[in-house]
C-alpha cells in the first residue's frame, strides 16, 4: 500500500499546472462552503439562544394547561420540593421561575398592552446580562418596587427615568390588578417583540400586583449540553407529577423554528450547487489524466500490473488531491472563522431588520462546530469518489493492444 500511495503521490505532480489548478478549485469549494455553513449555523445558534434565554428556555416547565390557555389562574405553586428535583438533574445548569401575565400600560394619555414579566433580578441578570442592556437609569434589586421599560414601549408612552407606569390587569382568580410603579431602568431587548411592550418587575412584587403570592406561570431551564434534552425532558417527566406540564423549546417556538429550517434547505441547496460545479471540474481533471495516460496504462498493464492495483493508484491519485485541498482550506479558513465567531459581524440597515424579524440580534454570528468542518470534508471526499467512476470503468475495461496503437 505505501508503494501505491508514493507512486500516486508522484503521478499527481508530474503535472503541475493542472494538479494546482484542480487543487484549488477545490480548495475554493471548501473555504466558501466553511464560510458560508458557519454563516448559517451561527445564525441559527444567535437566534436559538436569543429566544431559550429571554423566554422558554431549552425546556419550561408550567401548569397542565397553561401554555394553551396563557392564563394568570393556571398557575403552580413554588415550592422547594421541585428545585430540589432539578437540581438533582446535571445536565440542568440554570432554572428561572417568573410569572408573567399581560397588563395595560398608561402613562398620561398613552396606553398600551403590555407583557409583565416577574422574575428574580439576580438570576435573571447572571444569565442574560440584563444590567448591560440598560440604556437609561439602574438595573432591579430584588426587593425594589419599581420596573424596567422596554425600550420602544417607553418611546410609545413618551416617559423616561423618574416618571411612573400605570399598570392595570386582571390578577389570580379574578382580581383586579392595579398599581403605579417609578420607572428605574429603561432596557434594550435584542428581540423586537419584546422591546416593544415589556415590562419587568421584581418576582416578589409582580406575585404582589396580581394577588398570586408564591405562584410561578414558569420556570425555564438551560441544559449544560442541549443535545441531551430529550432524556432531561423524560427524567423530569417521570419525577415530576401530572400537574405539570414540560415542553421543549422547539414546541414553544414553532414559527423560530420553521423559519430555520426554510433557510437550512436553502443553503444546503446552494452548497449543493457549489459542489456540483466543483465535482464536474474535478471530473474533467481526472478524466483527462485517465486519457493521456491510456498509453502509460497499456505499458504498466504489460509489464505485469494488475488492473486492480492500477485502479488503486488512480483512485489515491485523485483522493490525495482532495485531500491536500482539503487541508488547506481548513488551516486558512480556520483562524478567520474562529476571530469572526469570537467578534460577530454588526448589521445595520434592511439586513438588520431582517433578522431582528426574525428575532435575532442584528449580527452575523459564526460558528466554529467541528461537524461544519466534517461535512464539508466528507463532501468532498465523496466527490473524488465519484470522479473516480470514470477511470474505473476505463481501466476495467481496458484494451492494451488498442491503447498500444493510439
Amino acid at each position: 500500500m505505501n508503494t501505491i500511495i508514493k507512486m500516486a503521490w508522484r503521478n499527481i505532480w508530474r503535472n503541475k499546472k493542472r494538479t494546482f489548478l484542480t487543487m484549488f478549485s477545490i480548495f475554493l469549494a471548501v473555504f466558501l462552503s466553511l464560510f458560508t455553513r458557519s454563516m448559517q449555523v451561527g445564525s441559527y445558534s444567535n437566534m436559538i439562544s436569543n429566544a431559550v434565554k429571554l423566554s422558554t428556555g431549552y425546556i419550561q416547565i408550567h401548569a397542565k394547561d397553561y401554555w394553551e390557555k396563557k392564563s394568570i389562574n393556571e398557575t403552580f405553586a413554588d415550592s422547594d420540593s421541585l428545585y430540589k428535583i432539578l437540581n438533582d438533574d446535571s445536565n440542568i445548569s440554570f432554572s428561572i421561575p417568573r410569572l408573567e401575565s399581560f397588563a395595560l400600560a398608561s402613562s398620561g394619555s398613552h396606553t398600551k398592552g403590555t407583557l409583565v414579566i416577574g422574575t428574580e433580578p439576580l438570576l435573571e441578570n447572571e444569565l442574560n446580562k440584563y444590567s448591560n442592556k440598560i440604556i437609561d437609569g439602574e438595573y432591579l434589586k430584588s426587593d425594589d418596587k419599581s420596573v424596567l421599560v422596554s425600550e420602544k414601549l417607553a418611546e410609545f408612552l413618551s416617559i423616561g427615568i423618574g416618571d411612573s407606569i400605570i399598570l392595570l390587569g386582571q390578577g389570580y382568580h379574578g382580581v383586579t390588578a392595579a398599581a403605579q410603579y417609578p420607572i428605574k431602568g429603561i432596557i434594550k431587548f435584542p428581540i423586537p417583540q419584546l422591546n416593544k411592550q415589556t415590562v419587568i418587575i421584581p418576582l416578589n412584587e409582580c406575585q404582589y400586583f396580581y394577588a398570586s403570592d408564591n405562584r410561578l406561570t414558569s420556570i425555564s431551564i438551560m441544559l449544560n449540553d442541549p443535545d441531551k434534552m430529550v432524556n432531561t425532558v423524560e427524567t423530569l417527566k417521570n419525577r415530576l407529577n401530572d400537574n405539570y406540564e414540560i415542553m421543549q423549546w422547539q414546541e414553544m417556538n414553532k414559527e423560530m423554528v420553521q423559519s430555520i429550517e426554510a433557510d437550512n434547505i436553502g443553503g444546503i441547496i446552494m452548497l449543493a450547487i457549489l459542489y456540483i460545479v466543483i465535482g464536474f471540474g474535478v471530473f474533467g481533471t481526472v478524466m483527462m489524466m485517465t486519457m493521456e495516460r491510456r498509453k502509460e496504462f497499456a505499458i504498466m498493464i504489460s509489464i505485469g500490473i494488475q488492473k486492480t492495483r492500477l485502479l488503486l493508484i488512480v483512485i489515491w491519485e485523485t483522493i490525495l488531491i482532495g485531500l491536500v485541498a482539503i487541508i488547506f482550506g481548513i488551516i486558512i479558513s480556520y483562524p478567520l472563522l474562529y476571530y469572526l465567531s469570537i467578534n460577530p459581524i454588526p448589521l445595520t440597515g434592511e439586513v438588520a431588520n431582517s433578522l431582528e424579524a426574525f428575532g435575532a440580534e442584528p449580527i452575523l454570528p459564526f460558528s466554529i462546530k467541528p461537524a461544519i468542518f466534517i461535512n464539508q470534508t466528507l463532501s468532498v471526499i465523496a466527490i473524488a469518489f465519484t470522479a473516480v467512476l470514470y477511470p474505473f470503468s476505463v481501466i476495467l475495461k481496458f484494451d492494451v493492444l488498442k491503447a498500444m496503437r493510439s
